[in-house]
């Protein structure tokens, strides 16, 4: 019988199905139901820098309060999304007790100066790991790409020098340099880096004329990008990758596996066919795997990445060209 279990982040999983983080993980019930059903990992709901420091902007200066994003702030606290740090630790705790898979807990985050005290507290409460959500929207047209690298990789160090469990740090695809900010990455020290975030869509609303929320579950056809560049970057890194964003089906994570991937983040599917999808996804993967002679995953992890191609600028512009032919 074939064996699915991985290994990511240092971590032991027993299957490369992780429930990444949303709204479905922020209870205790669900995450009983997720470990039910097979996953190897889930991911806590990120906590926000926002509920981190909201007593302290609540009290704060104006000139203090302009700098901890006033707008996200107010959103949080007219929708009543109080699911603050002390609660936060507690599903930690409770998790812990009830459930038998790793725990990883997520902070949004852009500053380092008040929560990354946190984020030891968020290892005293027990968890597996932390999956640093760096969400940062830079509209100056005076900053350089390398000084936002930088503000990452000072966000990233500080999060590693405060806690001892294993970090990973979870992308969107808009930098200039990927591959070089990855080695930036892993000269840090980090365990693992997610391939790719989704970050918040917006939409507008013509007849009241206002930015409403864009539509938040990932399509199928997303996950060509996330193929594209765990392939290209699992050969350059001795960091695990979790393939995120557009996986919607037991194929979607056999893909991300051959690209380099050792696990499988899920949302969008979770929300569309329930916690069932990582026991089908599981059987599935088992059942490729006996077709195609595998006894374990780590037989054919990154068996389509670029890592023994000399030059992967013409690999890549090798898949651009087979593109083209079959349109």
């Amino acid at each position: 019988m074939s064996d699915i279990s991985t290994s990511y982040m240092g971590l032991n999983l027993r299957s490369p199905l992780i429930a990444g983080s949303c709204s479905l993980t922020d209870t205790v019930d669900n995450l009983k139901r997720i470990d039910a059903a097979g996953a190897g990992a889930v991911v806590l709901k990120s906590l926000s820098e926002e509920e981190i420091v909201e007593e302290k902007i609540k009290t704060a200066t104006s000139g203090f309060y302009s700098s901890f994003h006033t707008e996200a702030f107010e959103y949080i606290s007219q929708m009543s999304m109080h699911f603050g740090p002390e609660n936060y630790l507690q599903l930690i705790r409770d998790a812990k007790g009830e459930i038998s898979i790793p725990v990883i807990a997520s902070v949004n985050c852009i500053n380092n100066e008040y929560w990354v005290d946190f984020a030891s507290k968020i290892e005293a409460a027990g968890a597996d790991a932390l999956e640093l959500n760096i969400s940062r929207v830079t509209v100056d047209p005076q900053e350089s790409s390398e000084n936002i690298l930088q503000d990452y990789i000072e966000v990233i160090k500080a999060v590693k020098s405060a806690v001892k469990i294993p970090v990973a740090v979870k992308l969107g695809q808009n930098f200039t340099n990927i591959s070089r900010f990855v080695k930036m990455i892993e000269f840090a020290k980090v365990q693992s880096i997610v391939l790719f975030n989704r970050f918040y869509q917006i939409d507008i609303d013509i007849d009241s004329e206002t930015l409403t929320p864009g539509y938040s579950l990932s399509s199928p056809n997303d996950v060509t990008e996330t193929l594209r560049w765990i392939s290209l970057i699992s050969g350059i890194t001795k960091m695990t990758i979790a393939g995120s964003r557009g996986i919607h089906s037991t194929a979607d994570v056999i893909k991300v596996l051959l690209a380099g991937a050792t696990a499988a983040q899920v949302v969008s599917a979770l929300y569309s066919d329930g916690f069932d999808f990582i026991k089908r996804a599981n059987e599935g993967l088992a059942e490729w795997m006996e077709k195609k002679n595998y006894s374990k995953i780590s037989e054919f992890v990154g068996l389509l990445n670029q890592k023994n191609i000399p030059n992967p600028e013409v690999w890549e512009r090798e898949q651009y060209i087979k593109a083209r032919l079959n349109v």
